[in-house]
């Protein structure tokens, strides 16, 4: 067989593992050195073991990864989504969908100190659903609403999604965080219209609650001042040149910790539960990463990227034609595969085609900009059926809830994802300004 033929063969093997539940990480390296040794040898393979976990694991961009992790473990056990929440209600529960969008609102500020869209919907979904049902809303809206509001915990920077993306396609981390603020941003404003239509549409579905006072809302506001100043602290010092993104990263890690223990609501137990779950997810990652540093140079040392890169070239179709093309196989692979592994598979094909063709941007403007559609597309595939992780994590806290309606509920807010794609693509401004501006 020929390279190519066998990079095709190993792709399929791999997926078979997958459906048989074999852990991604590991169908990733177990095809990839098979892979390697099949087309290079088993000494060459021998050396490639030999090497490349410690160069991946010694690169220090990757410290980066479990540091914004534990920012967020430090958020959530500190009951900063409480306070998030609290305080968008006091000011916009009382309209119709209200607690709706003071959900949206809260994940907003949150995204900006938890870079996992899956920790932001466990714990908004904590935070808010006992709201939801004391004011009678549908269970549609407000499991969709928690569902698709997870998404902004990966679409408002920082994000490790994004990160993930800048060590693989070796892009400027500081530079994809400004490219994904505007983008993400507007994904809240669409969310909170899609809540505004659905209420317009059906009067019960979110009904008002009791208007809160003055007094009580200047109360909610001075409990979430310090994770505001947290939030602008890492975002603003990384936009700003002040510190890189791991730097900000620590110092974010920090900041939240220190918040918590002034707050008293870190204590050991908490801190420990916060490590121990940041070594988890972090060893996941590292290991999912280890098998895509495998499976890549098996596929390197296939020539399938750079083959597939001439074929699409040749087939002649205009470059937003075979942009939409490959966002809508991200969309239909993002209904049945985990997120990290789908990126981290796809890019070693998908990135160099994007590369070769002409938008009018730079190479690095082009980088950049894919990578926000690809973050935007990874986001419909968290609340996109039959797979959607977040729609399994809000069914896991929301048991009588069945999941065919956190799946309706998420359906509108998945339409204004579309819409939002289109504009990305249809406007790169959009996401390349503020990197204009800033750099």
């Amino acid at each position: 067989m020929s390279g190519s033929e066998t990079a095709i063969v190993g792709f399929g093997i791999m997926l078979f593992l997958m459906v048989l539940r074999i852990p991604v990480a590991l169908a990733m390296l177990v095809v990839g050195a098979g892979g390697y040794a099949y087309l290079a040898g088993v000494m060459p393979l021998l050396n490639l073991i030999k090497t490349t976990p410690y160069y991946l694991f010694g690169n220090y961009t990757l410290s980066v990864i479990p540091l914004f992790i534990l920012m967020g473990a430090f958020a959530e056990r500190a009951g900063m989504s409480d306070a998030l929440f609290k305080a968008a209600n006091a000011f916009v529960g009382h309209r119709r969908g209200g607690i709706a969008m003071a959900t949206i609102a809260a994940c907003t500020v949150f995204g900006a100190i938890c870079g996992s869209s899956v920790a932001t919907t466990a714990t908004m979904a904590r935070a808010a659903l006992p709201a939801f049902r004391r004011y009678n809303y549908s269970d549609t809206l407000a499991t969709g609403t928690v569902a698709v509001g997870g998404t902004l915990g990966i679409l408002i920077p920082p994000s490790v999604i994004l990160v993930v993306y800048a060590i693989a396609t070796e892009q400027n981390i500081a530079k994809l965080f400004m490219a994904a603020l505007v983008p993400g941003l507007l994904a809240s404003l669409f969310y909170l219209g899609a809540i505004r239509w659905t209420v317009l549409r059906r009067h019960d579905a979110g009904p008002a609650a009791p208007r809160i006072g003055r007094g009580d809302r200047l109360w909610a506001l001075a409990a979430v001042w310090p994770i505001m100043f947290v939030a602008v602290l890492v975002v603003g010092g990384i936009y700003g040149g002040v510190f890189t993104p791991t730097e900000g990263a620590a110092v974010g890690a920090a900041a939240t910790l220190v918040v918590g223990l002034l707050q008293r609501r870190l204590g050991w137990g908490e801190i420990r539960q916060a490590l121990v779950q940041t070594a988890e997810i972090s060893a996941m990652i590292f290991l999912i990463l280890l098998g895509a540093e495998f499976f890549n140079s098996f596929l390197g040392l296939s020539q399938l990227p750079t083959a597939a890169a001439r074929w699409i070239t040749d087939i002649g179709l205009p470059p937003l034609g075979v942009l939409a093309a490959l966002l809508a196989f991200y969309i239909l692979l993002g209904a049945v595969m985990d997120e990290l592994a789908m990126i981290l598979l796809t890019l070693p094909v998908f990135f160099p085609i994007v590369s070769a063709l002409d938008f009018g941007l730079t190479g690095d403007e082009t980088g950049i900009w894919f990578g926000i559609l690809v973050l935007v597309v990874v986001g419909i595939g968290l609340t996109a059926p039959p797979v959607g992780l977040n729609v399994f994590v809000v069914s896991a806290i929301a048991r009588d809830v069945p999941i065919t309606r956190i799946y309706r509920g998420a359906l509108p807010f998945i339409a204004t994802d579309l819409v939002r794609l289109a504009l990305l693509v249809a406007f790169p401004a959009i996401s390349l300004t503020l990197v204009r501006l800033l750099t």
